[in-house]
Parts: C-alpha cells; structure tokens; sequence
C-alpha cells in the first residue's frame, strides 16, 4: 500500500495494548515510522520472554520506509530496535541518552556497524523525505522524553509519545505551556495522543512531591536497613534517591545491572552528575543498617532481577528483620502474582513492606484527565488519535476530547489505514497487524504451531508411543497426574496401541499413526481426564 497525495496513519503495536508502540505516517509515496517497541511475554505465551509487533507489512514497504524516530528510550519503544533495525534498513533518529542506549544494543546484537543511528542534538528540526521533524521535550519517567511535531503538506501532526506534566521534574526541562500553546496558535491537524491514564480522575503529580515523600519516609525508618525499588530508566527517580541518600546521610548502594548502565548513559549525557558516590553491595552490608539507602532492581517481580535473588538469599546483598523495601513503582498489570510472591518471601522474613498505596513514594509517567484536558487546550488540535492504551482506553479518550471540544476524533487499533487529510479523517482499511515472539534464538508467529502445540501440552502433558511392524509397542508420558498410577496406565494404554495397530494392520501409513493417536489419548483421557498431546513414532522396517 503506498501512500498517495494524502496523510496517513497506520499502528502495528500499541493501539489496543500498552506497549509494543510501532506507528506508521504515510504521505506522498513514503512512510515514517515512529518508535519500535516491544512487549515482555505473559503466560499465554509459555516459554516467551520478548513480543514484538508483526511488521510484514512496513517490511514489504521498506523501499518506501524513510526512517525510524524514537520517541524516548522506554523497553515498550526502542527494545525491537535490535531486532529488526538491521532488516528494515533505514535510519533511526534519537537524542543522546536514548541514541546511546540504543547503540548499547545494536552494539550487543553485533550490528552496530551496519544501522545509521542519527543523534539529534539541541532539539533541532530536521528533514525527512516529506516529513519536517522537531522534537518538543515533556516530562516523563526517563530522561529526554518527546513529543514529536510533525510538519506535513497537509498539516502539522503533534505525536505526544509518553508523557505528563511535571512542574519540578528533577530532570531535564519540559516545555511549557505557553511554549505548547504557541503550538497550537500555529495551527495542529492531529494530535495522537498517549491514553494510559485516562481514567485517572487526577494529575499524576510531580516528581518533586515523589521527593518529599521518600525523604520523609526513609526518615521514619531511621535505624533499619532501607531498600527502594523502581524503574532503572527513570533517570528523575534515582536524583531523588541520590539527594534522599545525601540527606539522610546514607550511603548509596546500587544492584542491578540496568541501573548501572543508566546511572552510566545517564553520566555520560550530562545527567546524574552530583549522585553521591557509589558502595558495592559487599561495603555496603559492612555498613551499620541505618547508614546505607540500596536502590535495586526487580520491582516488577522479574525472576532474575536483584530484588527477586535478594528475598531468595541469593545475593550479595541480605536484609534482616526489620528492614524495610520500599516500592517506588507502579504495579504493571499482570505482574501482580509475580510482586506478590516476592512480597511475601519479603514478609515472611519480618521485612517492613511500602508500597505507593500506603505512602506518597511514586507518580505515574502518564497524564491524567487533568493533563489530557490541560493539552487540548495549548495544542486545539483538529482531531484527535487516541494511541498507547488498551481499547477501553483509547475508547474513552476519545470521548474525553470530544467532550472537551476537538472538533473530531478517530478511534483506530492496530493495523487500521486511518487517512488525516484531506477530506473527513477515518479508517478505510485495514493491513496484517498481529504479534511475533523471540522463541530461543528465533522470531516467530505468536500464533504459531510451536506455542499453541507448548501452551496444549502445559495444558494437557505429552504421550509419546514408539511402536514397530513386529508388535512391539512403548508408552511414557510427562504432565499426566498419575503419580501412583503410571505403571498401570503404561501397561493398559500399551495393550490398546498394540490392538489398535492390530486392527489396522493393512491400513497406510498414516491411517496407522492415526489409530495408535487415538488409542493412546483415549488411554490417558480415561486414566486422568486429561486430553494429552500425543507423538508417535512407527517403524515400518
């Protein structure tokens, strides 16, 4: 599909989810893509630690695919960059801390030599093909968020990314409003719009109130061991914590690798430069317990992450009775059964537990109701695109804008054509959108037959039958609840594989494969009530 003499927008990821942010802008026979996120595996994917939005479509377009911009350096935005940048081959456009994180990884990747990474310094407005390009700093949960002002022959696009408003952002320096309403006066066609928060009746707050509130609850436990733990990439985050740690005179100690590499990328753009000096873990527990504040990683109950191993007693690192482990982080949906776990070894241990529920220890990196309506006020776009957000989301926003007067708003999800101009904007089509994962080694279909036949046998287990022309047959299985029984099963459904091959002794080949199948699942579905995978192997010969 090639764009004409008109403005498109197409989404692969993060329209009808949050995360996994791929955005497509069409015009004149060219594309833009803005962002190349990815999404972490959950339990309908076994086995499946990265998702990736399906890009088959921009891919057969990729002789039209000007370039990639990103937005900010957030997982759910950069982290397919590794993967397919090489493929896609065009630049990718980022401002200094998101460029060198990005160069991190193509560099770990081995490719690093083969993708143009484009640093934008000083904001400046650049070209590409059709498209005039200016970054617009807002406030976020990581250094240097953006927000993108697109110029276009048909009219200027304000792509909002990842955003909020911050009147103390601790880092960096967001634009203002009247700096967005200057924006506005000069006219915007759409404006595609972060949805996450939307049914937040209140401002998300700043990061200076985060501030006060960490100070003062590390304070109340004067005396303990205190552990916070957040987002590595929020880079305002661990200013707070380094100035929290200066005033309450307490050493810093940081664990976790990705806090080390963006205290590191952070130092090395000009940020972070008064952190107070560092302790490992081995010096910080020489330390008495109410002379260290330890900022670690894993608050979203990662396994491997550091506060994972440190409730396990695998680390370095070793809290006793009485300390306390701050969570200064938003609890992301479907991670609760995994946090809850870790809270609880926590717990179990006499460990004193915080969470944002109970103190004022975190904000959110997106905008409220409040925030929403604060933005198409400055910017008065022409129409709305609600993006990054699950349906409900986007949905609501949708009537949010209009209510607030934005003459028109188009609700769109993933793989919908959606045409801006000219005429009256709306989808008129739809391209293959879907999800592919990082199986071991390999991209493949989310939807393939590998993770339906492993998500059927986490189900349901597996029945392996070996049998040969003479009459000899083998039956094992693993997953079948049949502890006590599983000689017995072994023994019956052997018998059955052998009479149903019997049977069929004059049958084709795969008529046989066929009936030792059945005969073996109909053993296990009678044992257990399970319906098992089953493999067969027949030897002819």
């Amino acid at each position: 599909m090639i764009p004409g003499n008109e403005l498109l927008f197409c989404a692969l990821g993060g329209s009808g989810e949050i995360g996994m942010n791929v955005n497509l802008y069409g015009c004149q026979g060219k594309w833009l893509m803005v962002d190349l996120g990815m999404t972490f595996g959950m339990n309908e994917y076994p086995g499946i630690d990265l998702v990736f939005a399906d890009l088959e479509f921009i891919e057969n377009e990729r002789e039209n695919l000007l370039g990639i911009v990103l937005t900010h350096a957030h997982e759910d935005h950069i982290g397919a960059v590794p993967y397919f940048a090489e493929e896609l081959g065009v630049p990718i456009y980022a401002t200094p801390f998101t460029a060198k994180l990005v160069a991190a990884k193509l560099d770990e990747a081995g490719i690093l030599d083969d993708v143009e990474l484009i640093v934008v310094e000083d904001l400046e407005r650049f070209e590409i093909g059709p498209f005039g390009i200016r970054y617009v700093p807002l406030a976020h949960s990581i250094a240097e968020g953006n927000a993108l002002l697109i110029d276009t022959p048909f009219g200027r696009i304000f792509h909002t990314g990842d955003w909020k408003l911050d009147d103390a952002p601790q880092i960096g320096t967001p634009a203002t409003a009247e700096e967005l309403t200057r924006i506005g006066d000069d006219g915007v066609l759409a404006l595609v719009c972060d949805s996450t928060n939307v049914f937040n009746p209140k401002a998300s707050g700043s990061e200076g109130d985060v501030f006060d509130g960490l100070l003062e609850e590390v304070k109340r436990h004067n005396g303990r061991r205190v552990l916070v733990t957040t987002f590595a990439s929020n880079v305002a985050r661990l200013q707070t914590l380094g100035e929290v740690a200066r005033r309450t005179n307490r050493k810093l100690c940081v664990a976790g690798h990705s806090l080390d590499r963006i205290i590191q990328t952070g130092q090395a753009c000009g940020y972070l430069k008064d952190l107070p000096e560092i302790v490992d873990p081995e010096a910080a527990m020489d330390l008495p317990r109410s002379d260290v504040l330890i900022v670690a990683t894993g608050g979203q109950g990662e396994p491997r992450a550091a506060l994972a191993r440190i409730s396990e007693g695998n680390h370095p690192i070793k809290l006793e009775k009485g300390d306390v482990v701050l969570f200064s982080s938003r609890q992301i949906p479907g991670n609760e059964i995994a946090i809850g776990k870790i809270q609880n070894r926590l717990a179990d241990d006499g460990i004193v537990i915080v969470t944002d529920r109970q103190s004022h220890i975190h904000v959110s990196g997106h905008p409220g109701r409040p925030e929403l309506e604060a933005l198409y006020g400055w910017i008065r776009p022409d129409i709305l695109v609600p993006v990054h957000g699950e349906i409900r989301h986007m949905r609501e926003q949708a009537k949010l804008g209009l209510s607030c007067g934005i003459p028109k708003a188009v609700f769109q999800k993933n793989g919908d054509l959606v045409r801006l101009a000219p005429g009256a904007p709306g989808k008129f089509g739809e391209v293959r959108s879907g999800r592919l994962v990082l199986d071991g080694d390999i991209i493949a279909p989310a939807d393939g037959e590998a993770i339906v036949m492993r998500r059927r046998i986490a189900f349901n287990g597996v029945v392996s039958v070996a049998a040969d022309r003479k009459g000899n047959v083998e039956v094992a299985a693993m997953g079948l609840p049949l502890d006590e029984d599983y000689r017995a099963f072994i023994e019956e459904a052997r018998g059955d594989v052998a009479n149903a091959l019997a049977k069929a002794k004059k049958a084709d080949h795969a008529d046989r494969v066929e009936a030792a199948r059945l005969a073996a699942r109909r053993a296990a579905t009678r044992w257990s009530g399970k319906r098992p995978q089953v493999q067969v192997l027949l030897l002819e010969s």
